[in-house]
């Protein structure tokens, strides 16, 4: 993997509880998400945090993939990862697209509350609905975000709950491209693709750049099919407001899951607290640095279910008097 370091050597103390815990210097790199994407710059953004306050520690941020994130972290060959926590409840339990259960994840903290699933269809395509792909059994090209991904697990779900697998697109004479989602909306924006599916804050400023130079829509997701989904996933309903975006008029109804820094069970309780401790302090840095984060407030780090929190990091959180 290609590495994109900012590294410092500074060094690595903390005060935890009522005593002073120090930790070892060492190197943290986190896995993320591909180069130009909204995790690459959150990443980034942690990654300042941790340079500002544990001296003596590197820092440095891989682009990933979620489950890869996952396995190299639970593997201890990262230290920290970006991932929904709904793809780690999916790693704990073994489903797929992980082969053996993962259990020894760990959430640090909560960056993102509301990765919306956003159904981006061109207007040229005449599409309104997946009832009516469906009953037309149309040749409809669609983008997933790459595998290894819960967009892409989630995309694949959001047919299957309307009736429609992979395997029924192609055998309509459709396609089906699993790409990172710059690389999806630029095909979309070429004419290779109908429909886009991904999970991501609101507004996002990738949609809201790609659709100045075409003319989309957004579908929902109905009621029915959002409890199969959330029964599925572990995903809860959610409403993109009407005029998010100007090609948006009406409210759109659809699911969404949370984003979470996590960490392996093994990591230090002093290094977790260290890592909480320079988010909290470096709060407004991190508001600034990416819309994602502009949202949250410090009580909602600590908010990631489905997957536990470090004990280092509630540790970290209740000295902060953020939990109870």
């Amino acid at each position: 993997m290609k590495t994109l370091a900012f590294v410092s050597a500074l060094g690595l103390a903390l005060a935890l509880g009522a005593g002073e815990v120090s930790a070892q210097a060492r190197k943290i790199t986190l896995s993320g998400g591909s180069v130009g994407g909204a995790w690459s710059a959150v990443g980034a953004a942690i990654g300042e945090t941790i340079r500002r306050e544990t001296p003596g520690a590197s820092f440095s941020y891989e682009p990933g993939r979620e489950a890869a994130n996952i396995q190299l972290v639970s593997q201890g060959k990262v230290e920290l990862g970006i991932a929904h926590a709904q793809l780690a409840k999916r790693a704990q339990a073994g489903e797929d697209p992980f082969r053996a259960p993962v259990t020894n994840l760990r959430a640090i903290a909560l960056i993102d509350p509301r990765a919306a699933v956003q159904i981006l269809v061109r207007e040229d395509a005449g599409i309104d609905s997946f009832e009516a792909i469906l009953a037309a059994k149309k040749p409809v090209r669609v983008a997933f975000n790459q595998r290894g991904t819960l967009m892409a697990v989630t995309g694949e779900e959001v047919f299957k709950a309307y009736g429609i697998t992979a395997k029924d697109i192609e055998s309509w004479g459709g396609r089906i491209h699993n790409v990172d989602y710059n690389a999806g909306l630029e095909m979309m924006k070429n004419g290779q693709i109908d429909v886009i599916i991904n999970m991501l804050a609101f507004p996002s400023g990738q949609i809201n750049g790609a659709t100045r130079e075409m003319k989309v829509r957004m579908l929902g997701i109905g009621p029915a099919a959002t409890a199969k989904l959330n029964d599925q996933l572990g995903t809860a309903a959610i409403t993109v407001p009407a005029a998010t975006y100007a090609f948006q008029p009406q409210a759109v109804p659809t699911i969404t899951g949370n984003v979470v820094l996590f960490a392996a069970a093994e990591m230090k309780d002093a290094e977790a607290a260290a890592i909480v401790e320079g988010m909290l302090k470096n709060f407004d840095y991190l508001k600034q640095a990416h819309a994602m984060l502009a949202k949250l407030e410090p009580a909602d780090l600590a908010k990631v279910a489905p997957l536990a929190l470090h004990p280092g990091a509630e540790a970290a959180y209740r000295k902060a008097g953020l939990l109870k």
